[in-house]
């Protein structure tokens, strides 16, 4: 048996999760999908959190759990995974970067935001009157995340998202070739995806060492759009 923690990313909560946690359980395995802080039901302010404040409350997480964990996160939460590798890596199995980002030691997200004319996002931020937050255009969400995702699923998340920080997203990375870099990873590339393009995918996959590579044809959001491909990746890596 092994234990999944679910990493979501940003503006979203565990409850990305859902169909993924039910497959892997019935396939006889452990999986948990936390709330990063200022996410899903948890009620930090967002104004308050950091990079730092983001892995903690993941690190919480990892440490309860009986043995080493194989560590998932989707699009942001590439970045959290990569630092709590890099905090305890003897509590980690492995890293799975799902559409992620990936962010090696002394580099922030923002450093890496290179143009990507295959991402909708950059055109579709709303960032808060005091810069401290940041939105998604409601009118684009679905073009952005989940364009292969069925209706009842867009709705959940339209109902469910919620503020970003900024802090976090121009904060280095603190990850380092001997702690997180010693740690097996897969890299899982969503083809069509029009948050995080196909080529900066396979960018940010080049930063691992000798990832396991895994493709799915779809958009931003596999958890809802092709749950048992998703599961049936995750359970090649036990």
């Amino acid at each position: 048996m092994t234990t999944f923690v679910l990493v979501h990313g940003a503006w979203h909560g565990g409850w990305c999760w859902h169909k993924i946690v039910s497959r892997l359980e019935a396939a006889g395995h452990t999986a948990v999908a936390p709330d990063m802080r200022g996410h899903g039901i948890d009620r930090t302010p967002i104004e308050s959190l950091t990079l730092d404040s983001l892995a903690e409350g993941v690190c919480a997480v990892v440490g309860k759990k009986a043995g080493p964990a194989v560590l998932v996160g989707h699009s942001f939460g590439g970045t959290i995974i990569t630092e709590v590798g890099e905090r305890m890596p003897g509590a980690v199995r492995a890293l799975v970067y799902l559409t992620a980002f990936v962010v090696p030691g002394g580099k922030s997200m923002t450093d890496l935001n290179a143009p990507d004319p295959e991402s909708l996002i950059a055109d579709n931020l709303v960032i808060s009157a005091d810069g401290k937050s940041v939105t998604v255009n409601p009118a684009r969400v679905r073009d952005i995340f989940y364009g292969d995702c069925q209706g009842e699923d867009v709705a959940l998340a339209r109902a469910l998202l919620v503020p970003e920080g900024m802090a976090a997203f121009s904060t280095p990375s603190s990850a380092t070739p001997s702690r997180w870099g010693s740690l097996p990873s897969a890299y899982i590339e969503c083809t069509r995806d029009r948050a995080i393009g196909i080529a900066r995918q396979r960018q940010f996959a080049r930063y691992l060492a000798n990832p396991k590579r895994f493709s799915l044809d779809c958009d931003h959001s596999p958890f809802f759009s092709l749950p048992d491909r998703l599961t049936e990746c995750l359970l090649k890596l036990v």
